[in-house]
């Protein structure tokens, strides 16, 4: 039986770590963690360590014999553009991505975007948006958490883009699928931008034109926003692995 993963906030030293906020509340509330309980701990960067839970203090648990099991390692990087939609089809698409490996989640205040977020309750949202993310990377037992950037503009998101391959998913493009797309060049970062339920209009695919994107196809069939989120991420993630 595998071990249980926790995220720390800072990393080990000298053979030690400290867990803290909900992380630590869940290990010793939820799972009544005792002394001597063997757990996985990551850092969301690639690295991951072998730790005995020690004690409980008033700063979180407090872990010993803490051993490194696996350092970060570079590969290519995955980034999702996805338009806001409804609840709880964003929370689907930013569990799903995360358990399908996409290391950059940007979210588009589209124009055809059904949802609005107020500023005053982005806080929450983004809060809730972290968490999820979290329990799909130990669900999926990934190494790495993904970056969640919060909802932007699309001329503002498109000027903090990395370079890197950059792919509009368009309902309307006949001639270039995604496969195709993909393994026309090579390529060390990708990021892939689904639009809206409304899709995208004239100004938003001229504004990706300009920023050096490039049309791509899913296939002849009209997807969800969701589904389309997850089946180019799928592809991205077999073409990446096979890289």
């Amino acid at each position: 039986m595998s071990s249980r993963r926790f995220l720390l906030s800072t990393p080990p030293s000298g053979g030690r770590a400290t867990l803290q906020g909900s992380e630590a509340h869940h290990l010793r509330h939820v799972l009544r963690a005792e002394p001597g309980r063997v757990v996985e701990l990551i850092d969301g960067t690639g690295q991951i360590w072998r730790a005995v839970v020690d004690c409980h203090s008033a700063g979180g648990v407090e872990f010993s014999e803490v051993e490194l099991l696996a350092a970060s390692s570079p590969s290519a990087r995955l980034g999702l553009i996805q338009s806001l939609c409804k609840a709880d089809k964003l929370e689907w698409i930013l569990e799903k991505c995360t358990e399908l490996g996409i290391d950059e989640i940007y979210l588009l205040e589209a124009a055809r975007s059904v949802v609005k977020i107020p500023k005053e309750r982005l806080a929450g949202k983004m809060e809730r948006w972290q968490k999820i993310i979290l329990a799909a990377v130990k669900q999926s037992r990934r190494r790495t958490l993904p970056v969640l950037h919060p909802p932007s503009p699309l001329p503002l998101l498109c000027r903090a883009l990395p370079d890197g391959l950059k792919l509009m998913l368009s309902e309307s493009e006949r001639e270039a699928s995604l496969k195709s797309v993909v393994r026309s060049s090579p390529w060390q970062s990708a990021v892939f931008c689904i639009g809206p339920e409304g899709g995208w209009t004239v100004q938003e695919h001229e504004t990706l034109m300009q920023s050096g994107f490039q049309a791509a196809s899913l296939g002849s069939g009209i997807l969800r926003t969701e589904t389309a989120a997850i089946v180019a991420a799928a592809i991205l993630q077999y073409e990446r692995e096979e890289s």
